[in-house]
């Protein structure tokens, strides 16, 4: 085949160091379309940004051209850096290290989507130890809990 042709929908989850609560509703959406800026400056467009005040959530149509691994590296570190030019609140802002990213099926970008665009009703009624097992448990990842929370 004389051309690349990928279509990957990838569902990035990271969390604030601790859970720390730091996203708040006053940064939040500047926060949100600075991470989208940064998807798309490595050709990964970002289809919906959102989370809470202890975590984030992307849908992203990943790039050919980069490994997930180094676009996750790549948002957590310019975002951090950014936030922390925001205000004395945002200062000691760190992401932990890890993260969780899921492939998306095509015929389920409108759920993710919306699911992701809820995230703030959503963690009123399930909190985000329990969203996170449930997706290694969906996917069948193994997991030492011990390790999620560190």
């Amino acid at each position: 085949m004389p051309q690349s042709l990928v279509k990957n929908y990838i569902h990035i989850i990271f969390s604030t160091k601790y859970r720390n609560d730091f996203i708040d509703e006053n940064i939040e959406n500047e926060l949100f379309a600075y991470i989208g800026t940064l998807c798309k400056g490595f050709e990964s467009t970002a289809i919906q940004i959102g989370g809470t005040d202890n975590h984030i959530h992307m849908l992203c149509l990943l790039s050919r051209k980069i490994a997930l691994m180094k676009l996750v590296q790549k948002v957590k570190a310019h975002s951090s850096k950014w936030i922390k030019t925001k205000g004395e609140k945002y200062k000691s802002l760190s992401w932990q290290d890890g993260y969780g990213a899921f492939s998306v099926s095509p015929n389920n970008i409108f759920v993710v989507k919306n699911y992701i665009k809820n995230q703030r009703e959503h963690h009123k009624n399930y909190d985000f130890k329990k969203e996170l097992i449930s997706y290694h448990q969906k996917y069948k990842i193994q997991y030492d809990e011990k390790y999620l929370w560190d």
